[in-house]
């Protein structure tokens, strides 16, 4: 049977309802309301928004009191957060750069970025042209105040402003436009492009948070590859994972990498979860500097200090890395009581672990379909020509042993 498949764009029908409702509801209040920025620019690009935001003349306060299940979040930046079923709407006010006379009188001062504005303020302070667009879906209206259509029309790339001057106040943005670049398969206008380089040093000046959250959404990517290459070309990776650096300035050393790297769908299977981002983006580090001088201390440096990783989720990775080669044996598990079997295929990063075995080759095909079965269906009860139990080990509602949930 022919299966015809509509390709998304900026129609109605493609319109998150929850957001269409909050829109629709400001806009009865008498209120200026849009869609703006990355679900638009999607859908003109023929992508599935994963997020609806919505942009208002309404100030946080007022949003919060005419949206049901909306409340104000942020102090420098104030904006309306409205829950809908397991989404998240982000409601903001429209925003504009400040004036010198905004700050003359100190008590009506705003905090931080908190001076609102016009439509057409808000979108010319934003970063990219293709970011500026504004879509009414009750009207079924596009507003292009950046000339953000002509860019998604020619698949560019375009700073709104001095390139130079924009990167230097927010120096997260050559990161965005190389995301974005690489997500929608657009080219960055050359003039943009020289000033990421040009300017490459200025990123390391943004805090390490930021810098994870975009580094995340690389590797998030459906091929992440080309951007990190990307990010070595614009000398960026030299001062933002100069660890990572060492591996792309040798030869051997970064197709093995990359060898890893283009894997990563094999261990990662929730792209929500960092760890799990995470796990192979280690592995190929450490298969690929293995044997260097301090390697220990390069690969801590390079997932605390560079990737910007908690400790916990470092403990994770390693011992998701390492784990496999601790696994029980088979015969030695199935001598177990059902508690204690239970209590060991209940850890988290089991799964995890058996993945990194398979694609490592560190176990038999036999043994990982035993331990991915124990997974699948929990403890089994083994024939007595396998195992003949202990009278403790058939008592399961007694277990003596305090590391049960140690291999």
């Amino acid at each position: 049977m022919l299966e015809i498949k509509q390709k998304p764009r900026l129609h109605a029908s493609w319109i998150d309802r929850h957001a269409r409702e909050i829109v629709e509801k400001l806009q009865r209040a008498g209120f200026t309301s849009y869609l703006v920025g990355g679900c638009v620019r999607d859908l003109l690009a023929g992508i599935h928004p994963k997020d609806f935001d919505i942009a208002t003349n309404a100030q946080p306060n007022m949003v919060r009191k005419k949206v049901w299940g909306s409340y104000v979040i942020g102090k420098r930046f104030r904006l309306v957060l409205a829950k809908r079923d397991d989404q998240q709407y982000e409601i903001a006010t429209f925003r504009r750069e400040s004036k010198p006379e905004d700050f003359e009188n100190a008590e009506d001062q705003p905090v931080g970025d908190n001076f609102f504005g016009t439509p057409e303020e808000d979108a010319i302070r934003r970063d990219f042209t293709i970011n500026a667009l504004f879509y009414d879906p009750v009207k079924d209206e596009l507003i292009d105040y950046a000339q953000g259509m002509k860019d998604i029309e020619a698949k560019t790339i375009r700073m709104i402003g001095d390139p130079a001057a924009r990167i230097i106040e927010d120096p997260i943005r050559s990161l965005r436009a190389i995301r974005l670049a690489h997500k929608l398969k657009f080219m960055i206008e050359p003039t943009l492009r020289a000033a990421i380089q040009s300017n490459a040093s200025e990123v390391a000046k943004s805090v390490l948070p930021r810098r994870r959250e975009e580094y995340l959404k690389f590797l998030r990517l459906d091929d992440h590859v080309p951007a990190l290459c990307e990010l070595y070309d614009l000398n960026l990776m030299e001062h933002l994972l100069p660890s990572l650096k060492l591996v792309f300035d040798d030869n051997e050393k970064r197709d093995l990498f990359i060898q890893y790297m283009h894997r990563m769908e094999e261990l990662t299977w929730d792209y929500k979860d960092p760890v799990e981002i995470y796990v192979p983006v280690v592995l190929a580090f450490t298969h690929a500097m293995q044997g260097t001088p301090d390697f220990e201390n390069v690969r801590d440096r390079f997932m605390k200090d560079e990737l910007g990783m908690f400790k916990a989720e470092i403990g994770d990775v390693l011992h998701a890395i390492k784990r496999d080669r601790e696994m029980p044996n088979i015969q030695s598990f199935k001598k177990r009581g059902f508690r204690r079997q239970k209590a060991f295929l209940s850890q988290s990063g089991l799964s995890m672990i058996l993945r990194v075995a398979r694609m490592e080759m560190t176990m038999s095909p036999s043994e990982l379909c035993f331990w991915e079965n124990q997974l699948s269906f929990g403890p089994q009860t083994y024939s007595q020509t396998e195992h003949h139990p202990s009278s403790t080990e058939k008592n399961d509602d007694v277990d003596h042993d305090s590391d049960a949930t140690q291999p």
